[in-house]
C-alpha cells in the first residue's frame, strides 16, 4: 500500500504544471495577436516610405536656429525638425524601410519568445534543450536586428536631413546632422543569451538531480 501511494504521488508530481493550461493559452494568444497587429502596422509604415507623404523627425541642429524666450537665463538651439515630405528619394526610403523591418523583427523575436516559453511552461520540464535554443536564438536576433536597424535608421534620417537642410541653408551657416543610438536592444539581446546559458546550466543540474532520484 505504501509503495502504491508513493507511485501515485510521483505520477501526480510528474503531471504538475508550472502555469495552468488556460493561462498559457491566453499568453500564446496575446503574443500571436500582438505579432499580427505590430506586423500590420510595420508593413503600413514601410509602404508609406515609398508612397508618401511621410513625416519624419530629422536630426538637424542649425547654428542660426536658436531658441528664444527661455526662462532662467537659459540658452538653447533646436536639434530636430519635424518635416513632412511628399515623396522620399529611393535611397533613404529603402534605408528607413529596412530599418523598420529589422525593428519589427526584433519585436517578433520577443513575441516569439513569449509564445514558445508559454507553451513550454505548461509542463514542469522547462530546462530543456529547446528552451535553451529558443532563448539564445531570440537574444541573438534581437541584438543584431536592433543594432543594425538603428544604424540604418540613423543613416537614412541623416541623408534626408542633409537633403532638406541643403537647400535652405544660409551662407556661412553650419548644420550638424546627429543620429541617435540606444544600446537597449543590444543589451537586452545579450541578457537573453546569458539567460540561455543559465537555462543550459539548469538543464544539467536537472539531469544530475534526476539521476540521483
Amino acid at each position: 500500500m505504501m509503495e502504491l501511494a508513493k507511485d501515485t504521488d510521483r505520477k501526480q508530481g510528474d503531471g504538475k504544471k508550472i502555469v495552468s493550461r488556460g493561462d498559457a493559452i491566453l499568453l500564446m494568444i496575446a503574443a500571436a495577436l500582438a505579432a499580427v497587429v505590430t506586423t500590420a502596422l510595420s508593413v503600413s509604415g514601410i509602404a508609406g516610405y515609398f508612397t508618401g507623404p511621410v513625416t519624419l523627425e530629422l536630426p538637424v541642429s542649425s547654428t542660426n536656429q536658436t531658441a528664444s524666450g527661455l526662462g532662467l537665463g537659459a540658452t538653447g538651439h533646436y536639434t530636430t525638425l519635424s518635416a513632412t515630405i511628399p515623396s522620399l528619394p529611393s535611397e533613404p526610403a529603402a534605408l528607413l524601410a529596412w530599418s523598420a523591418a529589422l525593428d519589427q523583427l526584433g519585436v517578433l523575436a520577443i513575441l516569439t519568445l513569449v509564445f514558445l516559453l508559454a507553451y513550454r511552461l505548461r509542463s514542469a520540464v522547462l530546462f530543456s534543450a529547446k528552451s535553451v535554443w529558443i532563448i539564445g536564438a531570440c537574444g541573438v536576433v534581437l541584438a543584431l536586428a536592433g543594432t543594425v536597424g538603428q544604424v540604418l535608421n540613423g543613416w537614412g534620417l541623416t541623408r534626408v536631413a542633409d537633403m532638406v537642410a541643403g537647400t535652405g541653408r544660409n551662407p556661412g551657416e553650419s548644420v550638424i546632422l546627429e543620429a541617435e543610438f540606444t544600446t537597449g536592444p543590444l543589451m537586452l539581446g545579450i541578457v537573453l543569451v546569458l539567460v540561455a546559458a543559465v537555462f543550459q546550466y539548469g538543464r544539467r543540474l536537472q539531469k544530475d538531480t534526476e539521476g540521483l532520484v
